[in-house]
């Protein structure tokens, strides 16, 4: 089939799905919403909402679920909170939380009554994105680098437009535990997709690149998902609708050369604490020594990365 032309709009929203049960950190998140779990200091949505704002991304879409107002409280003004830190004279606190407060009205929140997969997570969101193209950051999926990784695929959007998937390369043995894409030619700072398979079988990956849970989506993606079919776990999986939408407009891939965590695992979440607590100035010397105590090593990241 013939690509059609896709209008090349700005991407001012973003999608991020906060419905996940995070069963796998049980029993903490009985009571709090894994994406409430500090990364050093800031809670895991932070580092989210944090790389969408320096994309440029003007309102944030959270597709929630039960047990999730926490998320909304936490971006909502603590009047009392404010009042006993200026009270106590504690003009740094304060300082930070004003820095970190939310514009009115640039952030909305839908529900996910059902936990129906990612793709009837992002479906969720297609009143408020509107018949505009959108970015989608995983918040299970932290990024680490000297450029936001959102940041760097905005570039290429504005110079490609379509679709843009973020990919990293894993080792290719891990490959079947991954979203995986063909690459193509090069384009404009990125490649263009040649294929896109879920976790494929040991063997057939068309290369060693995964999805990294970044997207830049166009908004006929809505279109697709209302009517799709369950796929694997009997849940309506994005990578599908995607498969078709691909048959009609371009996808780009852009190979992000910073770090990314997967903080849905618990080793995924410690590394993530470590690697971004050995990147601050304030923290970097005493962890250091501290996980070098504790490893018998200089460079305390060396087993991981072993």
């Amino acid at each position: 089939m013939a690509m059609n032309s896709v209008s090349h709009k700005r991407v001012r929203k973003a999608v991020l799905p906060v419905a996940g049960l995070g069963t796998r950190f049980l029993p903490a998140t009985k009571a709090v919403p894994k994406e409430m779990l500090n990364i050093v200091d800031r809670p895991m949505i932070q580092y989210i909402v944090d790389e969408a704002l320096a994309a440029g991304i003007e309102h944030i879409v959270f597709v929630t679920g039960r047990n999730k107002h926490i998320i909304e409280d936490y971006f909502d003004i603590a009047y009392e909170l404010n009042d006993t830190l200026t009270r106590r004279g504690k003009v740094e606190a304060l300082a930070t939380l004003q820095r970190m407060q939310p514009a009115a009205g640039a952030m909305s929140f839908t529900r996910q009554q059902e936990p129906l997969g990612l793709g009837h997570a992002v479906w969720c969101a297609r009143d408020i994105i509107g018949d505009e193209p959108f970015a989608l950051l995983l918040p299970d999926m932290i990024t680490h680098g000297e450029r936001p990784c959102m940041k760097q695929m905005m570039e290429v959007y504005d110079r490609t437009g379509g679709n843009i998937i973020a990919v990293q390369a894993c080792d290719p043995a891990d490959a079947h535990k991954y979203g995986i894409v063909g690459k193509g030619k090069p384009a404009a700072g990125g490649f263009q997709i040649t294929e896109m398979v879920e976790k494929p079988a040991k063997g057939t990956a068309p290369s060693n690149l995964y999805i990294n849970g970044r997207y830049i989506l166009q908004p006929e993606i809505f279109g697709l998902l209302a009517k799709q079919e369950k796929g694997a776990g009997g849940e309506i999986q994005l990578t599908d609708s995607m498969l078709t939408l691909s048959k009609a407009q371009k996808f780009y891939g852009y190979e992000f050369s910073g770090e990314t965590f997967d903080c849905g695992s618990k080793e995924g979440f410690i590394e993530a604490n470590v690697a971004i607590a050995l990147s601050r100035a304030d923290m970097a010397e005493g962890t250091r020594a501290m996980l070098g105590a504790r490893t018998g090593m200089a460079d305390p990241l060396q087993r991981a990365r072993a």
